[in-house]
C-alpha cells in the first residue's frame, strides 16, 4: 500500500527559529524537513558539532526526520560542478564531501544537487566537456558519500535557470556515467513543466533511478496554488511504488510560510484521496 512521506524545505520559513519552523511542519502533517545549508551557515565546514547536534535534536523533538540537504552550493564562493579549472573541481568535490558529513550528522541521507549557477556551462565548455567535469567531481566525492551513508540526487532544472542538465534524460545520462548507487535522480514538478512529456509519464519512465521528489507548481508556489493537477502525479508515484520523500519546495514566499505549508500538504492529501 502506498504511503506518502511528506517533507518541507526549511528556507520557506525565512528567519523563523528552527524549533518554531519544525513544530509548524509537524503540526501540518509533514514527517520530514529538507535543509538548505545557507540557512545555517555560509560554509558548512564552519558549523560546529554542537550546532549540528542541536538541529538534529530540534527536528527529533518535533517528530521530524531530516530528509537531506538541498541548495547545496547556493550563496557559496569558489565551487562549480563543470568548471574548466581542475583546482576548482577538486575544491567542489571536497565540499560535497563536507556536505555529506553535515547531512549525516543531521540524520539525513540525501544531497539534492540543484544549484543552477554553480553547474552552468561556462564559456568555452560544451555539454560533453561539462559532463566529463561533473563525472570527475562526483566520482571524487563518492568515498565521502559512502562513508556518510548519503546519496547524491541530481536534479534536472528548467532551461530558464541553467544550461546544464535541463531534462530528466540528461540527468540520467550523467548518473549512468557516474555508475554508482550513491548517485541517483530527483524530479521536480516546476522543472518537469518545461519538458515535452507529462509529469506522470516522466515519473514512470525514470522510476528505476528516482530517489527524491520535489512538489511545487510551475508558478513557483506550492502544490495546489496553481493550475498543475497533482492527482495524476501522485497516482504515478503510487503506481511505481515510490518510497522516498515528497518534499514541498517553493520559490515565491508571498503567501507566507504558514499558509504555504498548510495548504500544500492539505491539497496533496486531498489529491491522494481522489479516485484516478
Amino acid at each position: 500500500m502506498f504511503r506518502a512521506n511528506f517533507a518541507v524545505c526549511n528556507e520557506m520559513f525565512g528567519d523563523w527559529p528552527f524549533d518554531r519552523a519544525f513544530a509548524l511542519a509537524a503540526e501540518c502533517g509533514y514527517q520530514g524537513v529538507e535543509i538548505a545549508p545557507f540557512t545555517v551557515a555560509g560554509d558548512v565546514t564552519d558549523i560546529p558539532a554542537a550546532r549540528r547536534t542541536e538541529i538534529r535534536r530540534q527536528a527529533e523533538k518535533a517528530g521530524l526526520k531530516v530528509a537531506g540537504l538541498h541548495w547545496l552550493l547556493a550563496k557559496t564562493k569558489g565551487f562549480h560542478l563543470t568548471h574548466p579549472d581542475a583546482a576548482v573541481r577538486r575544491k567542489t568535490a571536497a565540499y560535497l564531501g563536507a556536505l555529506a558529513r553535515f547531512c549525516g550528522d543531521l540524520g539525513g541521507r540525501l544531497l539534492i544537487f540543484g544549484s543552477p549557477e554553480q553547474r552552468n556551462l561556462l564559456g568555452g565548455v560544451d555539454r560533453r566537456q561539462g559532463t566529463e567535469h561533473a563525472v570527475e567531481v562526483i566520482g571524487a566525492a563518492l568515498p565521502a558519500l559512502e562513508k556518510a551513508d548519503v546519496t547524491l540526487a541530481m536534479e534536472p532544472l528548467s532551461p530558464k535557470i541553467t544550461n546544464f542538465l535541463t531534462t530528466a534524460a540528461e540527468a540520467v545520462e550523467l548518473i549512468q556515467r557516474v555508475d554508482s548507487p550513491r548517485c541517483r535522480l530527483i524530479l521536480d514538478c516546476n522543472a518537469m513543466a518545461t519538458e515535452s512529456s507529462p509529469h506522470a509519464d516522466l515519473i514512470r519512465r525514470h522510476r528505476s533511478g528516482l530517489v527524491h521528489f520535489h512538489a511545487n507548481d510551475p508558478d513557483s508556489l506550492g502544490p495546489g496554488f496553481g493550475d498543475l493537477d497533482f492527482v495524476p502525479i501522485l497516482a504515478a508515484l503510487r503506481d511505481i511504488a515510490y518510497r522516498g520523500w515528497i518534499s514541498v519546495e517553493v520559490f515565491d514566499y508571498t503567501p507566507g510560510p504558514e499558509r504555504l505549508a498548510r495548504e500544500s500538504i492539505r491539497y496533496m492529501k486531498a489529491c491522494l484521496a481522489k479516485p484516478t
